[in-house]
């Protein structure tokens, strides 16, 4: 047998693969599911839940050693500077326990819960995003989190413990002509006795570069006695003939180790295969279901330190006659960046204290969080940038050789950039969401759609599809939310009301329900196809889910005592910015150019526009689009590093 090359795949084989490789069934309750079928559950997440005190007490108490570390021996500026994270900057998290913070005690690691985790994250992204992206890819989606939901006790035993103290690792499933449509992979892994044959080449492979470790995702042939599809596979990435031929440059998290992969006639044994053929896509997804809420704990880290710059700055600076902050055209600015980060940090810690009690499935609510807080921790550090002026342009170390404070606000904007298409774009996500979100519809009504059904199984479909919305449509009309006293728990004696807001959150996730219900009786089986529609209808649900993290956390924090007033008004604050975006979402559900778009798409990619790109040079380089990745022996020297 030889391994399988890129092939042509149809747009119904693509969706095909994507389907399989999603969790069918809903055996937990989810806010944010029920948000988008117009069932607004607040008992879901209200109260807030809490960590027991274990998980508090050895979670404080590794905060504290990581706090330390990074305020005296991680230099984030250096990084910046020499485009490497220091050899003994790695070690030291390696002795501090960092490569081992979600792994059991009892495999060498911390054992901390997803609310710390994300805390760690934060702290250590705060003092340098390149450092946080190498422990996020390491445990988030390297090998320690696959094994620990999927992998056999000998897998565990064998590799957790290397994972929690020595070895760092990464996870290698995107090629140069396959990025979000798994469908096409091309990297083979041959079965040959007890062994598989790796073949292929994997692009931008966080970690890759300096990895002890991978997961890899390979397509075993179908062949007697062999399933066969996409598989997930442990690869010491010191094997013969695995080659990293380049470390690659991007436009911010300049020390990343991220790079080109190669495999060729490489062996891995069947034994490090991670649950059985086939099941790759479906260890992947379910693996970010959690992991994703890595990238929303630093993006929350960014707006705490977007806030913290701006507070001080806009103090300091002054412009006629008053702080900066007193003008209004700036204060704006202030107070949605302190607003958002309230809400993002809410939504983050909700989302992983729901992660440790698992009594909920999250994840829509862990897809809504990477969604919501890439696009808003981007806004957040471009205002700042706007805030700073000219200084905001220029690097910290012009500002330092210059003698002013040096802050590096452009740096963090371009670190901040790439949050919005790590882990799955935010045109990716918005269609992800938007596939969860229908389920329900598609799983009453889904074959009345399908024109590969038979006219019974039509037939069946339309009386599954009349009893639901029979149930369901007349539910859609009235809520709690146009009674005025409910949720009044929200408006206690001396604080904001945010009790207004869960109503609003309540009617509007009604309304939310009827536009989808009324899209799909309009659209039909056309309605993948209205990605305008869809990513709206996404992000109406995304500000929802953040409107009802932030109120929840306010009333949370005023149990405990803990600046109750502040959060009230800040959560405030933020469901009124937050109305006023979902209020325009929802009139361009309908009113929008999203045909016009299309047409206009048309006579682009047809060159009837080619007049327009007249008058100017094009400095881009020669070359193919796509790099070749034909399987074969490397012609590159091997750039791999791993760091001892």
């Amino acid at each position: 047998m030889t391994a399988p090359s890129v092939r042509p795949v149809s747009e119904r084989e693509a969706r095909q693969v994507a389907e399989a490789a999603r969790e069918q069934d809903w055996k937990k309750p989810s806010f944010a599911k029920e948000l988008f079928l117009g069932r607004f559950r607040l008992d879901l997440i209200h109260p807030h839940p809490t960590p027991a005190p274990d998980d508090v007490r050895r979670g404080e108490e590794f905060l504290g050693k990581l706090r330390e570390f990074c305020e005296t021996r991680l230099d984030g500026a250096l990084i910046e500077r020499e485009a490497k994270i220091p050899d003994e900057t790695v070690n030291g998290l390696k002795e501090l326990g960092a490569f081992g913070m979600k792994i059991d005690v009892k495999y060498g690691g911390l054992g901390l819960n997803h609310v710390y985790y994300n805390r760690a994250l934060a702290l250590v992204g705060s003092a340098s995003p390149v450092v946080g992206a190498l422990l996020s890819a390491h445990q988030s989606i390297g090998v320690p989190q696959p094994l620990k939901l999927f992998g056999t006790q000998e897998q565990k035993e064998k590799f957790l413990p290397r994972c929690a103290r020595t070895d760092i690792t990464a996870f290698l499933l995107t090629e140069p002509d396959v990025g979000s449509d798994p469908a096409r992979l091309a990297t083979g892994a041959v079965p040959d006795g007890d062994d598989y044959v790796l073949d292929g080449v994997k692009l931008w492979t966080t970690n890759g570069v300096v990895a002890d470790l991978l997961v890899v995702m390979a397509r075993v042939p179908r062949s007697e006695g062999h399933k066969g599809g996409i598989t997930a596979f442990v690869v010491e990435a010191a094997a013969e003939g695995v080659t990293v031929e380049n470390r690659n440059a991007f436009m911010g998290l300049r020390g990343i180790e991220n790079g080109v992969t190669r495999f060729h006639q490489v062996r891995v044994p069947a034994a490090n295969r991670i649950g059985p053929e086939g099941s790759g896509l479906k260890i992947a997804l379910t693996t970010l279901n959690t992991g994703r809420l890595s990238i929303p704990a630093m993006c929350a880290a960014s707006g705490k330190w977007a806030l913290k710059i701006a507070r001080e700055w806009s103090s300091a600076r002054e412009q006629w006659g008053k702080p900066i902050a007193k003008h209004e055209a700036v204060g704006s600015k202030i107070s949605f960046i302190a607003a958002t980060t309230f809400a993002l940090e809410a939504v983050v810690d909700l989302s992983s204290q729901m992660a440790d009690e698992e009594r909920n499935d999250i994840r829509i609510e862990a897809a809504l969080a990477k969604l919501y807080a890439s696009e808003m921790a981007w806004l957040m550090t471009d205002e700042l940038v706007q805030i700073r002026g000219g200084r905001g342009y220029e690097s910290a170390d012009s500002l330092a050789a210059r003698g002013e404070r040096a802050v590096p606000a452009e740096q963090m904007l371009r670190d901040s950039r790439i949050n919005r298409i790590f882990e799955g774009s935010t045109e990716i996500m918005h269609l992800l969401i938007a596939r969860e979100a229908v389920d329900a519809h598609l799983s009453v009504a889904g074959d009345l759609i399908d024109p590969d059904k038979s006219l019974g199984d039509k037939a069946r479909a339309g009386a599954r599809a009349g009893g639901f919305y029979a149930r369901w449509l007349p539910r859609l009309v009235a809520g709690p939310g146009q009674l005025p006293r409910t949720y009044s728990e929200f408006h206690p004696a001396g604080h904001r009301d945010l009790s207004g807001h869960l109503r609003y959150a309540e009617r509007s996730s009604r309304k939310l329900a009827r536009s989808t219900f009324y899209a799909m009786s309009r659209w039909q089986g056309r309605m993948e196809t209205k990605q305008g529609f869809l990513g709206r209808i996404v992000d109406i649900g995304a500000e929802l889910f953040a409107m009802s993290a932030a109120c929840v956390r306010a009333e949370h924090l005023r149990l405990r005592g803990e600046n109750g007033a502040e959060a009230y008004q800040l959560a405030d604050a933020f469901c009124r910015q937050s109305r006023i975006r979902v209020e325009e979402l929802f009139r361009r559900l309908w009113t929008n150019t999203d045909d016009l778009d299309r047409k206009v798409v048309s006579g682009v990619l047809a060159g009837s526009y080619e007049w327009l790109e007249n008058g100017i040079v094009d400095p881009s380089g020669e070359g193919p689009w796509i790099a070749d990745a034909t399987p074969g022996p490397s012609k590159a020297a091997n750039v791999h590093r791993p760091i001892r």
